[in-house]
């Protein structure tokens, strides 16, 4: 065989050679591809998430801003007393810090437990000296037909145990104090006059009259700001609704 032949067909295998090699290479590569994006999708699916509504109801604290895991979550000063409505946060251990808005300054840190699934409110509370964060497990469940859910807490830091009651009538919530809440309780969708009153008497604190309860709707009444305090710090009521 010529030394030329005996070249040409060596050429050609190795042609041969190059083009399964670069078959078999883009395979491999696309098998990689595939398993690679089918691994950020399982990581996507096996992803969990709680809820985390957070309320300011420090009346004397300046604004602030919201942190989680030391990513900002709010874009503007979260104010007293303004909620952030529910934010989405991966479920585990979180870090939850609370700062004077616009500043490296920490008044609240916390690492938090949230479960997959579950709602959560977590109220910064107290006077500026002494803030700290209430954490509350949220019963979203949907209210019967007619129905609206209620929950109350007292989040007035020198104010007396109270009762909540209809104006100049029976008692619906009853002797909480400070920190204290209440479960949340089915009442009759409507409109009630109601007031706060010192615990176990027939002292008004606060009328609260016009509270209109929507059918279907969860809702939050929680007491605010100081008894004797005036101007945006005086004692009165907010109410968050919760769905």
């Amino acid at each position: 065989m010529s030394a030329l032949c005996y070249s040409s067909i060596i050429h050609q295998k190795l042609k041969t050679m190059k083009k399964s090699f670069l078959a078999l290479t883009s395979a491999t590569l696309f098998i990689s591809l595939v398993m690679l994006s089918s691994c950020k999708k399982d990581e996507e699916v096996t992803k969990s998430y709680a809820k985390v509504l957070v309320t300011h109801a420090s009346p004397n604290a300046p604004g602030v801003d919201l942190l989680v895991d030391n990513s900002k979550q709010n874009t503007a000063a979260l104010n007293f007393p303004s909620n952030t409505g529910y934010l989405q946060v991966e479920a585990g251990t979180r870090n939850i810090k609370v700062n004077v808005s616009g500043t490296s300054t920490t008044v609240i840190n916390a690492d938090l437990a949230l479960s997959k699934d579950q709602n959560y409110s977590v109220f910064a509370i107290d006077s500026v000296s002494k803030i700290s964060a209430l954490v509350l497990t949220d019963d979203l469940t949907a209210p019967a037909s007619g129905k609206a859910h209620v929950r109350f807490v007292h989040l007035s830091p020198n104010a007396p145990a109270v009762d909540v009651a209809v104006t100049g009538g029976a008692v619906v919530f009853g002797n909480k104090a400070f920190k204290d809440y209440t479960a949340f309780t089915p009442l009759d969708a409507g409109t009630y006059n109601l007031e706060v009153r010192v615990a176990g008497t027939s002292t008004v604190a606060l009328p609260l009259p016009g509270i209109t309860l929507q059918a279907g709707k969860i809702y939050t009444v929680f007491a605010k700001g100081f008894l004797g305090g005036t101007g945006s710090e005086a004692l009165g009521a907010e109410i968050i609704a919760n769905n």
